[in-house]
């Protein structure tokens, strides 16, 4: 079996030393007597830092934190290791439990980009055009956006969600990039976006991508949907990231570029040791925040909790549990 500092060594983003690896673990030690003591599970996204995916309970994109939060019923507390919008989602979907946020600074400048009173605004707008306007929502948004949303999307499932609807147009938010891609998968709708970006996978462009796959012609090149349409054209697959994870395992293939935040591929190289995982990739600020003393600090003085209130949770969670049924 695998040390944690033989396993941290294939991590590329950060460099560990043996010293580092020693304060990790007694940081692992303690966490996991105050998860005990607080009968809490960690939950935490792919993108997170790499020592924190080795003590949490629950490693996945925004899907599969979703569905896994909406299920927990032994634990009181949801420890949640990503951005805010995941935390609110995780209180929507499950408001018997306590959701904590182990730092307050993990925002998301694409959830920021569609304020709920400008999409209301929106929508009021664009149903006078269009009488049967959906509003498809990805998930990386505000509960309020949620809560003004017909249904919830995310990378994984937007086509399928999309497709579901028996409306024709849909105002999609608050992704154009993701906006495009599910209109050429479904191209029976008007798609009508938002122009908000994850600006993240907004700095890749198609030229660093080419130089990679002219100086290995074999590489297999995984792409997020949230990147640039010039991008994604450049992709062997275009995939959420547990569709990434997913192929990444299951292809013969020995090399992969891997283009989405860098968290994914520093996962991937821990996991898939005998694989080779390049980055064509950039760091997200607002996900890489957070540290290991954050989390036991978070559970240490139960801090940052996360509360959504009635009138805007409860229309949320329709359009979060319509998502789920779609993708049962």
């Amino acid at each position: 079996m695998s040390t944690l500092f033989e396993e941290l060594s294939r991590v590329k983003t950060f460099e560990y030393t043996e010293e580092d690896v020693r304060e990790f673990e007694a940081l692992h030690d303690e966490i996991r007597a105050l998860k005990k003591e607080r009968n809490a599970i960690i939950v935490a996204h792919n993108y997170y830092r790499p020592e924190i995916l080795k003590i949490a309970d629950f490693v996945g994109d925004s899907l599969e934190l979703a569905l896994m939060a909406s299920k927990v019923k032994d634990s009181d507390v949801i420890d949640f290791c990503g951005v805010h919008f995941m935390a609110e989602t995780a209180k929507i979907v499950n408001p018997s439990r306590t959701v904590l946020l182990p730092n307050l600074l993990a925002g998301c400048q694409l959830a920021d980009s569609a304020p709920a009173e400008d999409l209301k605004a929106r929508i009021e707008e664009l149903r006078k055009d269009y009488p049967d306007l959906a509003v498809v929502s990805y998930v990386n948004t505000t509960a309020a956006v949620k809560a003004l949303s017909d249904i919830i999307c995310t990378s994984a499932n937007a086509p399928k969600v999309v497709r579901s609807l028996p409306n024709k147009n849909i105002l999609f938010v608050p992704d154009r990039n993701l906006a495009n891609f599910v209109a050429q998968q479904v191209p029976e709708k008007n798609i009508i976006p938002w122009e908000g970006f994850c600006y993240v996978h907004q700095q890749i462009t198609p030229q660093e991508i080419q130089r990679i796959r002219e100086a290995d012609p074999e590489i297999e090149i995984l792409v997020h949907p949230e990147c640039r349409p010039d991008v994604a054209r450049l992709a062997n697959a275009v995939l959420s990231t547990s569709g990434m994870v997913k192929y990444a395992k299951e292809r013969s293939a020995s090399r992969f570029l891997v283009v989405t935040e860098c968290g994914l591929s520093d996962r991937l190289a821990m996991e898939v040791p005998e694989k080779q995982f390049l980055k064509g990739c950039k760091l997200c600020t607002f996900m890489k925040v957070t540290t290991l003393e954050d989390v036991r600090d978070s559970l240490r003085y139960m801090r940052y909790e996360i509360e959504v209130p009635e009138e805007i949770r409860l229309p949320a969670e329709r359009a979060l549990r319509r998502m789920f049924e779609v993708t049962a």
